[in-house]
Formats: C-alpha cells, sequence, structure tokens
C-alpha cells in the first residue's frame, strides 16, 4: 500500500434504512430501483395489501412471542419497503 492510496478520497458512507453499511451512490440506486417497482398501479397494490397485513393488522391478546417476533421483523420489512420507495421517489436520497 502506497501514501497514494491512503490519501485517495474514499466512497461516502450512508445511513441506511436497513443498518447496512452501502455508498451513498449504492443507496441512491437502490433506492431508484424500489421506487421504479412500486410506482405503478399493481406495485402499489402489492403495498397495499403488505401493510394489511403487517402494520394495519392487530396481534391479539392471544398472540405468543414468538408469532409477535415474526410480525414485527415483516412490519419492519414493510417500513424498509415504503422507506426506500419514497426516497427513491426523490432523487434516491
Amino acid at each position: 500500500m502506497t501514501w497514494d492510496a491512503l490519501n485517495k478520497e474514499k466512497p461516502k458512507i450512508a445511513a441506511s434504512v436497513d443498518g447496512y453499511v452501502r455508498s451513498e451512490k449504492d443507496e441512491q440506486i437502490l433506492n431508484k430501483h424500489f421506487a421504479n417497482v412500486f410506482k405503478g398501479d399493481e406495485g402499489k397494490k402489492v403495498l397495499e395489501y403488505l401493510q394489511s397485513i403487517t402494520t394495519e393488522a392487530v396481534a391479539g391478546p392471544n398472540v405468543t412471542s414468538n408469532q409477535l417476533f415474526h410480525i414485527e421483523g415483516m412490519r419492519f420489512l414493510v417500513g424498509i419497503i415504503k422507506t426506500r420507495t419514497k426516497k427513491g421517489e426523490n432523487d434516491g436520497r
């Protein structure tokens, strides 16, 4: 490794909604992909369906801990999809 390699500008790291580390450019590209997938009527219907079985669903008093963990994981994933879609609609940011 040389000094030039150490002084070379490093890609900017973006805060990711999913907790993984990516460059800003990779985040923008990924967000654009989400926006493209969910921008049409069919994509919006799929997103509505996912919301209906996750964020809009009520678990009830007889839910077990494991069922609740599973539901919360699904809700988190739908939240990632919605956030990335919104960011992708705004130039990927």
